[in-house]
């Protein structure tokens, strides 16, 4: 089978930083941290009452009154974003020899859960006439983003969900990269959406210990690799790619902001909630992703890590990158943009691919803020870009996701040339 090319032409994204690709790329090159308190509900009893909230989300902007009514706001931001990215593409149904060419493929880490906990809530508290709403299963389901997305644009070929928690969105990139490398598909939406600033997320990630309790400076909670870190910081938004076959692409005129070369997925087979302490598993999944781009990891220029900012995490995947590179540090700067963002879970990779295409376009590494005091189990020489972002040909970027259950996925992306 001849494998096909893969690029990028339209782009879409939405999170604490902004309500489009622009304003989130501009606040990311800028430093700025999207973290406040909480105002989705009173959160003055847990012991995290702060997160990353997208700011005046209004999806009248981009959807019409039944699709917000029908669905919940995981899917209101991925039909947002997926809105987002079609018209930056210029891409019509019309173009489309067949409906059937085009699919959606896209992560998600809860799906429904503000629908979930909401229908739950009230069925319990009415003693009168327990019922649910005629939409709470549609809107719950953790597959009906994708389905949704497919709605609104008349995709009708491949299309589903992939789960894979904090890795979901960096999987259904890969599947997307994969169906239209064996030919399977010319276009397919991908990306990924969460909306986990809910009472029960918060609580339930507040009980495992993972999320920072630094309420006293919510702005400067999200520190990956910082020697004082102490959790991540909960996000929430979407980001959409459309992925193209080249010459689908070529034929229409489109733009092309990058090309998507490699791509792989691991499992750490090691802790429900922790990452394999030497990097085992994230080692390996770099590694095969960048043989599938045909390049070596001194090839990368950026690398968007994963990074979360949790005491454990953060260390593990610096081994790994550190053991790939064997010593030789001096080309590749890495940065986590999460501590801008927040970690935004199964969005989580998605957003961080736009700023890797975005930085590949640019010659501009964002920076990780936030980070004072490099942990001093961190190898000397790895070239971590704090404070400010700096000015870097890239014509290779890197972006790895790692989640519960010990899912690994690693993309890769290169100058289109």
């Amino acid at each position: 089978m001849n494998s096909k090319r893969v690029v990028i032409t339209g782009l879409g994204a939405l999170s604490a930083l902004g309500n489009d690709v622009t304003s989130n790329w501009e606040n990311a090159k800028q430093g700025k941290s999207g973290a406040a308190a909480i105002s989705y509900f009173n959160a003055e009893k847990f012991k995290t009452r702060f997160a990353c909230q997208i700011p005046n989300f209004d999806p009248s902007q981009r959807l019409d009154r039944n699709e917000i009514k029908r669905s919940d706001l995981y899917t209101q931001y991925a039909l947002y974003t997926a809105a987002e990215a079609m018209e930056d593409a210029g891409l019509e149904l019309s173009q489309l020899e067949s409906p059937f060419d085009a699919g959606v493929i896209w992560g998600t880490s809860q799906g429904g859960m503000n629908t979930f906990e909401k229908e739950m809530k009230e069925f319990v508290g009415n003693d009168l006439s327990p019922r649910f709403n005629p939409f709470f299963i549609p809107k719950y389901l953790i597959n009906m983003a994708s389905g949704v997305i497919s709605m609104k644009f008349g995709f009708m070929g491949i299309n589903y969900t992939s789960v894979t928690a904090c890795a979901s969105s960096n999987s259904a990139i890969m599947d997307a990269f994969n169906y239209i490398k064996w030919g399977k598909a010319k276009v397919i939406i991908t990306g990924g959406s969460d909306s986990p600033i809910t009472e029960a997320s918060m609580g339930g990630f507040n009980a495992l210990k993972a999320l920072s309790t630094r309420n006293e400076s919510p702005q400067s909670a999200s520190r990956p690799f910082d020697a004082d870190r102490d959790g991540f910081v909960m996000g929430e938004g979407a980001a959409a790619l459309i992925l193209e076959e080249y010459e689908h692409a070529k034929k229409r005129g489109a733009k092309i902001y990058g090309e998507l070369v490699g791509a792989a997925m691991t499992a750490d087979a090691y802790h429900l909630t922790a990452t394999h302490p030497e990097g085992a598993g994230a080692k390996h999944c770099m590694k095969l992703a960048l043989e599938e781009a045909g390049l070596k990891i001194q090839d990368v220029d950026y690398l968007n890590a994963h990074a979360t900012s949790t005491p454990t995490g953060d260390l593990s995947e610096i081994k790994a990158i550190s053991s790939l590179l064997d010593g030789k540090y001096d080309h590749l700067h890495i940065s986590a943009t999460k501590s801008m963002t927040g970690h935004l879970l199964g969005a989580a990779g998605a957003v961080e691919a736009i700023f890797c295409v975005k930085a590949i376009n640019e010659g501009l590494v964002p920076p990780t803020i936030n980070t004072e005091t490099l942990d001093p189990a961190i190898p000397e020489g790895i070239q971590i870009v704090t404070k400010t972002a700096i000015e870097k040909k890239i014509k290779v970027a890197l972006s790895n996701t790692f989640g519960f259950g010990g899912h690994n996925a690693t993309v890769v992306f290169k100058e289109f040339v």
